[in-house]
């Protein structure tokens, strides 16, 4: 599969692409200038884009089968960073997507999406966009799937013990997760169809029963109509 990652030099962008090469993807990077990629990357296939330039945006993603939007405002002084890239920029790459052709679209977005009273909206009321760039997906005619994390942390070491707890929307709120597995769940997003069209909170411990992204969805869309 040929994979598109936007914000492949961040903490979670650049864990994507190395989970989508583990698995044998053809994989492009789509960084902004000057943007640093680990060692490990340099030599894979990058495209230096600009969300303000469409013509940069649609050469990235030509002859793509999908694109991961690993893009996300960080919380800082400049308040203006939520809106410019969480809810623009994720809409300007979806309309990227439709003049392409680029039919299957993978956005990490946020546990607590949407909220507006939390303690996140104090850095350019980030949740409220985050909802409003989830929200162009959902109304746009690709193959989505949104996957929401909660709080994230760089550990790496003793993954293997510990298992994603997968729920639908508005279901969970202040739990953790390593970035690695929010990257590994991108990757198994793209061949789960039943993620399309949905909603997915991630969090992760070491009691939690261990499910595929396939049947934890088949769980929760059950219970939710039952």
């Amino acid at each position: 599969m040929k994979i598109a990652i936007s914000g492949a030099s961040g903490k979670t962008g650049y864990r994507v692409a190395e989970e989508a090469l583990n698995q044998g993807n053809d994989v492009r990077l789509l960084v902004r200038e000057n943007s640093k990629l680990p060692q490990n990357l340099l030599s894979k296939k990058k495209y230096t884009i600009s969300l303000s330039n469409p013509t940069s945006l649609d050469n990235s993603l030509r002859g793509c089968d999908a694109l991961i939007i690993a893009t996300g405002a960080k919380p800082s002084i400049d308040l203006t960073g939520p809106a410019r890239i969480d809810a623009i920029g994720v809409k300007k790459q979806i309309e990227s997507c439709k003049r392409v052709n680029v039919k299957r679209v993978i956005l990490v977005s946020s546990l607590c999406s949407g909220r507006i009273f939390h303690p996140l909206n104090l850095f350019g009321l980030i949740l409220v966009w985050k909802r409003l760039g989830e929200r162009v997906l959902e109304e746009s005619s690709l193959d989505w799937t949104v996957i929401r994390p909660g709080g994230l942390n760089e550990r790496e070491d003793d993954l293997k013990d510990e298992n994603v707890k997968f729920t639908g929307p508005d279901q969970q709120e202040d739990a953790y997760i390593p970035r690695r597995l929010v990257a590994k769940c991108c990757i198994e997003a793209l061949v789960t169809s039943n993620s399309i069209g949905k909603i997915i909170e991630i969090t992760s411990n070491t009691e939690q029963k261990a499910l595929t992204m396939e049947e934890a969805i088949e769980s929760f869309t059950v219970a939710a109509g039952s």
